[in-house]
């Protein structure tokens, strides 16, 4: 049997010349299993030519000129009458190269995959990550520095501070209470109040002017410091203005000023947190502040905030945060 199993036996007449000083000699060609077996008149055997290493000299021409890889010079030649056995080498060789290994292809292939690879890393991985480092790595005394630039780009939106001669400093007392480094009271522009990177609120004058005790206006700072435990106020700003302020400030230390005037937008129109109630009533506990107030701020009826009423921490046992006079003083920080 041939290697190719459509014929018991191929044979055919050719010209081979072992080297280029030796004449052409004829000679019969067959296909064993796995050579190409020349042989003289007789049919005694000259050589065997294994059929993966036979290589076409001259591609597509006539008449066919074979050789073997290891010796170029060694030649073999199919005359145009010996087609069917041209055909079958034709045949052998494209299969035998079908099958051999491509380091092309596969280097191709690889590159490929890895292209793929790195970047699905950069799309998925790398933002994440970007992230997740910057926020770990900014020392507080940056966060303070971003969080006042961003509080000045809230004030085009929401209009100055207000500030009063007797007001400020029942302001700052309040902010002391409550462990913040700055509460900030504006007209309008926040829907109740806003917890800015480094720790300063900012709050609408609503929250102390329209209730009777300082506790309604500490509850909306205790609801915006529960929420920073799960919702970091950097990671939401870096978050939200992409990859490029996170590496802008891992690499130089500053937000852009368009970045802050963007998200203070974002910020300021973003919707109240949901806050889980039990790590609410936590912090108002941490902060020595009772949550009935609030909860009766949120809903007069007391009916959907019935737990913060109930679960109360302190009830009216605390020592009131502020002074009468100072809570008076605090409400008229706006004016009229």
């Amino acid at each position: 049997m041939t290697a190719l199993k459509k014929y018991d036996r191929l044979e055919a007449t050719a010209l081979w010349r072992p080297s280029p000083q030796e004449q052409r000699r004829e000679v019969i060609v067959s296909i064993g299993d796995a050579t190409l077996v020349i042989s003289d008149m007789n049919d005694r055997a000259l050589t065997h030519w294994s059929l993966p290493a036979v290589a076409r000299v001259n591609p597509g021409k006539r008449p066919a000129i074979y050789c073997p890889d290891a010796d170029p010079d060694e030649t073999l030649e199919l005359g145009e009458q010996e087609e069917d056995m041209v055909k079958a080498i034709e045949k052998l060789r494209s299969e035998i190269d079908r099958r051999r290994p491509h380091p092309g292809r596969l280097r191709m292939a690889t590159l490929a995959v890895s292209a793929v690879s790195v970047l699905a890393l950069a799309v998925f991985w790398l933002p994440g990550a970007l992230l997740n480092h910057t926020v770990a790595v900014v020392p507080d005394v940056k966060r303070a520095e971003i969080g006042a630039a961003l509080l000045t780009q809230t004030f085009r939106l929401t209009g100055p501070p207000c500030a009063d001669i007797l007001a400020t400093p029942a302001l700052r007392r309040l902010s002391t209470r409550l462990d913040t480094p700055q509460l900030v009271i504006v007209r309008g522009g926040v829907r109740t109040a806003k917890l800015l990177p480094g720790g300063a609120v900012l709050m609408n004058r609503a929250v102390v002017e329209d209730f009777e005790e300082p506790d309604v206006a500490a509850g909306y700072v205790v609801v915006q410091k529960t929420d920073a435990m799960q919702n970091d106020p950097l990671r939401a700003l870096l978050k939200a203005s992409g990859l490029s302020a996170s590496f802008r400030l891992l690499t130089t230390g500053s937000v852009s000023e368009d970045t802050l005037r963007t998200y203070a937008e974002i910020l300021l129109a973003a919707p109240e947190p949901d806050v889980d109630t039990d790590a609410l009533l936590e912090r108002f506990a941490a902060e020595r502040v009772r949550s009935t107030p609030f909860a009766y701020a949120l809903d007069a009826t007391g009916e959907t905030t019935l737990e913060l009423i109930e679960a109360d921490p302190f009830g009216a046992e605390i020592q009131p945060l502020l002074s009468d006079g100072d809570w008076v003083a605090l409400q008229g920080i706006c004016g009229g």
